[in-house]
């Protein structure tokens, strides 16, 4: 494609942080500074003047002052940032106090609460007391399992206030994934919620936590958020010394207190997807989380006070710690508890002009069923304060590019970004200064030495290899919980490369400076010798209309490897020998031969994480017959079984 889907205007350009931040670069440092390029090159060559240049920029304010910016060893993971310096999270997320809307979390059924800033900072200040009565102090776990509502964000503000550490699992994960997270971290305190809403079901959660507390031996309070379900009682709840409902627990009122800790100290623990063994808990410090969300909700997202934040994410994935810290930059932000398709596919986008939302972050499966939905929003919806769309949890298809420019809106940033749990943050993502091209991610992260490498650890260039980050950053995690040595947590990123972060993604850098993820490395395809990205595979198969998603794997088979793709068709649609060459010839047109599956078959449904994502490792295990170690990290368990002992894979 010769020309960009989207130019903004020079003015726009002007207007944005990004480009105030590059003026502030150079003024500080008497440089010249054109561009993004030039911004990007100095901020990777000159970390410390960089990161030290986002403190200044966004006024993070340390209790003591750092002692240097970076204490780096010879090779990763040895650096310790901002050395000496104390600081607090929630603090930083709290420092508006107006009357300004900071949350507006709305319910599938249509339930709509906000809390303004002042009243924000008065519910976390009750509970921050109650919190601190109940002997939550530094290093303390509190665990939520929880829906996206304000509530678990007043919980989050009050436990990071008091130097504790957060963690949450959404309320549809199955009971024996949430065991196998929190049971692993031992939290004191646990915040969950009497039930939830989903497609129009109000599901009752009392069973499953009476399964989940007698294997938390460490909690010593439970909180009821009686959520979807107003009859909740503590009663209700065996097996936990003293349990209260929300409401009994604190008393909103005053103004929260501050607790400094270090800048590495654990602020979040997070989980790996644990589809191939019990999930590992990466905890992420409070420092490099700050300083990594303020730069890319600040510059790369150009969200301001004046904007209105959406995404759709639950408290189980990454995506919602990112959210809240759009707080920080005293923006309103946008809850939803429910599914995204309820009662129609244009719920979401009804939300866009009822809260006037201006940066609305969705999932690619998202986009690309709302175009197989045939959803025209700009037909059908004003999207007036609408200036950008975000995207992540897979490769954003070049088709679902065309389809936001031509059916949603014309003049937006369309960013898709890609970064993860590991990371909580992105190493490649949007840009409000730069042109959108079709099918790719703007640009790297500011700070970011990002690089795609071959498998000798050499640039790849021209084409396509490994995402590594080549230098310290920040926000990389401070390292696995119960993991002393440091053995499991160098083993995960820096065993490919010695020193160097391999991120696990298989990519490939364009002319533009900006990068195409085809999928994770791990499931990268292997015929004849020939590395294929499965998303190279998706994107040409959901072209098919016929065709609702897709999920491709590779099968050893006679000494070699065969690409089999598995598709889950429109209702009343069935697999015949015309549709599967239409398929193939897709393929086959628009890659190479060797993209083309030996086996296509149809399925009724495609498993997925909790958080969306397909699970190609899981699928392949099955396929071969060989264990999936934890399939309570699934949405959909039970799709697994389509897979087990297919005739048609075994000939």
């Amino acid at each position: 494609m010769s020309q960009p889907l989207w130019t903004p205007s020079a003015e726009r350009i002007a207007a944005t942080r990004m480009d105030a931040f590059r003026r502030f670069v150079n003024e500080r440092h008497a440089l010249l500074l054109a561009d993004y390029p030039a911004l990007h090159a100095w901020s990777v060559g000159q970390r410390e003047a960089f990161w030290q240049a986002i403190v200044d920029f966004f006024e993070i304010r340390f209790h003591t002052p750092a002692e240097r910016v970076l204490r780096e060893g010879s090779a990763m993971p040895d650096a310790q940032w901002f050395p000496g310096a104390s600081l607090n999270f929630a603090e930083h997320l709290l420092r508006r106090r107006d009357g300004h809307p900071a949350l507006v979390a709305i319910g599938e059924d249509g339930s709509r609460e906000q809390l303004s800033y002042a009243q924000l900072a008065a519910h976390v200040a009750g509970l921050q007391r109650a919190l601190r009565d109940a002997g939550v102090g530094i290093g303390d776990r509190v665990a939520a399992f929880m829906p996206n509502t304000w509530q678990t964000v007043v919980g989050m503000l009050a436990t990071t206030s008091l130097g504790a550490t957060w963690s949450s699992c959404s309320p549809d994960f199955g009971t024996q994934g949430v065991i196998d997270r929190f049971g692993q971290i031992e939290p004191k305190v646990l915040i969950a919620a009497a039930g939830y809403r989903y497609a129009g079901k109000r599901i009752d959660l009392t069973d499953k936590l009476n399964e989940i507390l007698p294997q938390l031996p460490s909690l010593e309070r439970l909180v009821i958020v009686p959520y979807s379900r107003d009859e909740a009682s503590p009663t209700d709840y065996k097996s936990v010394a003293l349990a209260s409902l929300w409401q009994d627990f604190y008393q909103p009122g005053g103004a929260p207190q501050f607790t400094p800790v270090a800048f590495d100290q654990p602020l979040y623990i997070l989980y790996s997807s644990g589809t191939t063994g019990v999930p590992k808990c990466i905890v992420h410090g409070v420092g490099g989380t700050l300083l990594q969300h303020v730069k890319e909700l600040g510059l790369h997202t150009d969200l301001g006070a004046s904007d209105t934040l959406f995404y759709y994410t639950t408290c189980g994935w990454m995506m919602w710690n990112w959210l809240v810290s759009g707080l920080a930059l005293g923006a309103t932000l946008v809850l939803y508890d429910g599914s995204p398709f309820h009662p129609e596919p244009a719920r979401l986008i009804d939300l866009i002009d009822a809260e006037d939302i201006s940066i609305f972050g969705t999932s690619a499966k998202f986009i690309a069923a709302l175009e197989k939905a045939g959803v025209k929003p700009r037909e059908s919806h004003r999207l007036t304060p609408l200036k950008a769309i975000l995207s992540t949890g897979s490769p954003l298809a070049h088709e679902s590019f065309e389809y936001v420019y031509r059916d949603v809106k014309r003049d937006l940033c369309l960013s898709s970004i890609s970064g993860g749990t590991d990371i909580v943050s992105c190493f490649a993502l949007g840009n409000p200064t730069l042109p959108v091209w079709r099918g790719e991610l703007q640009c790297k992260g500011l700070g970011m030495d990002v690089q795609v490498w071959n498998e000798s650890g050499q640039p790849a260039s021209g084409d396509k290899g490994e995402l590594v980050c080549a230098r310290h950053f920040p926000s990389m995690p401070v390292g696995f919980w119960n993991d002393a040595d440091g053995e499991k947590f160098r083993a995960a990123y820096f065993d490919t490369f010695p020193g160097v972060w391999a991120h696990g993604d298989y990519a490939e850098e364009t002319a533009h400076g900006g990068l195409i993820i085809h999928g994770r490395s791990d499931a990268v395809l292997n015929p004849g010798g020939v590395r294929i990205g499965t998303a190279e595979i998706y994107r040409q198969v959901e072209k098919v209309p016929q065709v609702l998603e897709s999920i491709a794997i590779g099968q050893d088979w006679q000494g070699d490897v065969r690409v089999v793709l598995f598709v889950h068709l429109r209702e009343g649609v069935t697999l015949d020998d015309a549709l599967r060459s239409e398929i193939c010839q897709m393929i086959r047109a628009n890659t190479t031969p060797r993209h083309v599956p030996a086996k296509v078959v149809q399925v009724a449904d495609i498993p997925r994480t909790i958080s969306g994502k397909i699970v190609e490792l899981a699928v392949r295990n099955v396929v071969h017959g060989r264990p999936v170690k934890n399939t309570d990290a699934l949405a959909n368990p039970q799709a697994l079984e389509l897979y087990r002992n297919l005739p048609e894979l075994q000939q």
